[in-house]
This record gives structure tokens, sequence and C-alpha cells, in this order.
């Protein structure tokens, strides 16, 4: 790659297109009814840390850093650092019984609408065929690109192909390497597998420890060769791309990136966290973690599937299924969707615990996917006396819903109260929707349960919307489809 001529074309691109790199004209982003529609999608985190399956994704790291359970772990399992570091796992990353196919059955009957595969994550390792470096899933480990036959898999089976981005933080990533005999040594140059291990900053600091303008160029034509070899529809950024020195490069690729999909006939969707792009001008995500109410704007959570690691180690918390399509339903009444993520292990097979979730979400959604896809909110996202503490990293535990816990859907005529927790005795009584209510002066004019054959029995009180029934009976979320005037 001549990385001056593609700085270049980059260059002329934000140039000449409707979208130039300045915040006004990026709030001229929209989001695309597509992806409101869609509400529910796989992350999949895969690359070389799930050949030591140990900890978590955070293992290139930390095995360098001295004092740590990884660093423990890997000199007493792998040897001297010296001899045995991050970069000799990359030969073991076979993904032998890997098939494209097979993972897209799967996201297909979990009810899934759009898929974002990892890229590239902080340890550098490019699960894609790339110019900028060597060090990539089609000239090392597995030798495949594997980013376009997941690309060709999913699309086939009319999912939507996303990717997303957690390069910036490499330029401190593998840092601690220095500190001690290790592979990791200079002279390290662009390009190279552990460049540029910097000192590892504060992480809140905004203006300290800039990367490099070789760096910053690096990282954006990472992103621009993404967009211009495999046109995802949604291009996700991790943190640390909210410093400073980042933000005339984030400019740059929002407007290139939204340029280039108006060419190929659609509208990009980039995700973004705390506040690395201005708002209006892309789609806010909240990492396992959620609003406490109703949003006048669109987000998305990301989450995962266990509550330890991103990625497959030995040893997966796994949340239950149940917890999954409360939260699910919880984030679509608030305004919306949820980015749910698994972890395959190194030979591209999906562990049980994960196919397992996945194919309970896809049976629940199978009945009760009107109440979800293509929905918007109501007037109020539902009433209960459980909090759902607001703020990223808050899925340590479950929340512990009642039958008094209610979420609202809405689509057309019909109004969807979703019961997160179905009460023993059959009673549920939902006092939005009572007689005289202030947010609710319609009439109903019927009321039945999803996947349920009995009729319920109803009435408005003073009270509350009262809902009896004798066999309707569900560890899952029930919801009743509520025909309204």
């Amino acid at each position: 790659m001549d990385r001056n001529e593609y700085l270049k074309r980059i260059d002329e691109e934000v140039a000449s297109g409707s979208f130039s790199d300045d915040w006004d004209s990026l709030s001229g982003f929209r989001v695309p009814e597509w992806y409101k529609d869609a509400k529910f999608g796989i992350f999949i985190h895969w690359g070389v840390y799930a050949v030591p399956a140990f900890a978590n994704e955070w293992y290139p790291r930390n095995m360098y850093i001295q004092g740590t359970r990884e660093f423990d772990h890997h000199r007493a399992t792998y040897g001297d650092h010296q001899t045995f570091g991050y970069k000799d796992f990359i030969p073991m990353f076979k993904a032998e019984k890997f098939h494209a196919d097979e993972w897209a059955e799967l996201f297909e009957q979990a009810g899934a609408r759009y898929v974002m595969p990892v890229a590239e994550h902080h340890d550098g390792f490019q699960m894609y065929k790339s110019e900028v470096s060597r060090f990539n899933a089609f000239e090392m480990g597995p030798e495949r690109d594997v980013l376009a036959e997941l690309k060709s898999a999913f699309e086939a089976r009319g999912l939507v192909f996303s990717v997303s981005s957690h390069r910036a933080e490499h330029w401190f990533f593998m840092s601690h390497g220095k500190a001690f005999e290790s592979d990791i040594r200079e002279p390290l140059a662009c390009g190279d597998f552990y460049w540029p291990s910097m000192p590892e900053p504060d992480h809140q600091d905004l203006f300290g420890s800039p990367p490099s303008k070789e760096y910053l160029e690096d990282w954006l034509l990472r992103c621009c060769e993404l967009v211009d070899r495999y046109k995802p529809r949604i291009f996700y950024f991790d943190w640390w791309i909210h410093t400073a020195a980042f933000k005339p490069y984030l400019k740059k690729f929002a407007a290139y990136y939204y340029n280039r999909a108006a060419e190929w006939g659609y509208q990009g969707i980039i995700n973004y966290k705390h506040d690395a792009f201005k708002f209006g001008s892309a789609v806010l995500d909240i990492e396992r973690g959620q609003f406490a109410d109703l949003q006048p704007f669109y987000w998305q959570t990301d989450t995962a599937a266990a509550r330890n690691s991103w990625c497959h180690v030995e040893g997966m918390d796994y949340k239950s299924s149940v917890e999954i399509i409360q939260d699910l339903v919880d984030v679509v009444s608030k305004n919306g969707n949820l980015l749910l993520n698994v972890g395959p292990k190194a030979d591209g097979t999906i562990p049980e615990g994960d196919r397992r979730i996945l194919l309970d979400i896809g049976g629940w959604l199978k009945t009760n996917g009107e109440a979800i896809y293509g929905t918007t909110f109501w007037r109020t996202f539902g009433e209960g006396p459980t909090v759902v503490e607001e703020g990223q990293f808050t899925d340590g535990k479950a929340k512990l819903f009642t039958g008094e816990d209610i979420r609202f859907t809405m689509k057309g005529s019909v109004l969807y109260a979703h019961v997160l927790s179905y009460p023993d005795d059959g009673i549920v009584k939902i006092k939005t929707l009572k007689e005289r209510a202030h947010l609710f002066h319609g009439l109903i004019r019927e009321i039945d349960a999803l996947g349920f054959e009995e009729k319920p029995v109803w009435e408005r009180t003073e009270e509350a919307l009262v809902i009896r029934t004798r066999e309707v009976r569900s560890p899952y979320p029930v919801v009743f489809r509520i025909h309204v005037d």
C-alpha cells in the first residue's frame, strides 16, 4: 500500500462528498429506519486471545504485567516471556473448525438482524486481509480472510454485516512488556505487531500521552481500508478515541465513511462511546449498561452473554437467557437496540453456553418478535418497582424483575405490554392503563397473549388494567397485545 497516496484519496473523498470533516456537517447524519426496526444484533469477539482462553480478552496486555494472574499463568503454562510471547500464539490460532455458514445459520435462528465481528482488537491482530500490516488472519494464523467469509455468509441470510475497531488502544496496550526482559523490545516500526507499545496513560486523561501523527494516520488508514474492502453498514468504535488527539481523525473518518456509504447507496452508522463523537452525528453506545428511562434519541447497548469476558475463556460465567431477554425488552422500550456478544473458541466453534442462550432468545423472538421488530417506544417505557441502574458496566448482577415490572412497545394501533416476570397467580395489573389514567384515555378493544391460545379476561378499574389468565405460564417475559382506538 502507498500510504501517502491512500491518505490523499481520503482527503479528496472528504472534500468532494456531501459530508465534510466538521461537526456541523456530520450532524446531518440520520439513523436509518432499518436499524431502528432491527432491535437485536450479535457482537463477536474472536481473535488470537481465544488461544490462551484465560481471564479475558485483555490477556495480551495483562500477561506482560508482573504480579498479575495472567503473568503468572503465562509463565507457568508457556514459559519465559522472552521465548514465548503473545505473538507466538498466532500460529496456534488455526480456526480449523470455523465455518461461516454455520455461524450465520445460528445467528439467524437467534433472531438477530445484524452481526458485528471484531475486525481488530487492542492486540493489533487484524481478522481480515490487509495491506496495512502483514499481521492479519489472511497471512497468518487461519490464513483466511475471516471478514470476507463472514460477510458473504451473513448477507446470504439477510443479516446486515458490520464491523468494530478497537485499534486505538493498541498505542499502549503491549507496553508493559518493555518493563522486563520479554519479546517486546525496540526497535519497533510502523506495521510491526507490537508497535508502538508506548507507556500506558491515565485512561481518563483526555489530553495526556497523545499518539503520534504516524500512529493516528495508521489508525485512519486501517479504518478506511475496512470501509473500502468490506462496506460495513455499521462501524463500531471502542473507547479511548474520545481523547483530544483523535478528534480531527474521527471527523475525517466519519466524513469519509458516510460519503463512501452514500456512493454505495446506503447511510453508514457509527457506534461510539462517551463523547467521542458530537451528539447527533452518530449513535451512542452504552457498554454493559442501560438507561434508566426512555430516551428521545436512538441508542444502543452492547453487552456479553458472559459476565467475566467478551472472548471465550475457560470458566465462562454466563448470564441466564431470561435475564438477557428481559434486558432486550427493557432496552427496546427505551428507544434502543441490544448488541449481544458471543465468544467463539480458537478452533472456530461456538461454545455450547453461547449457543444455548442464542437459541433461547431466538425461540422467544419467534413467538414475540412482532412486539420487538419494527416497533417504537410509547409515551412511557413502562412501570414497576425495579429500578434499572443507569450507566456503563452495570450488568454485574441480574436485575430481579417482578410481576409488576411492565415494559411497553407499540406498532400501529397495537400497544404491547411486556410482563418481565410473569406472576404465578396469572393476575397482571397495569397501572398506567387504568381507567381515567393521565397517560392514556384511549379505548381498549381487545387483548390477547402472544403465543398462548387462552383468551385473557380483563377489566379497567380506577386502580389498573387488570388482566387475568389461568393457563399462561412462562419463565420468560409474556407479551399482551392490546388493540386500542
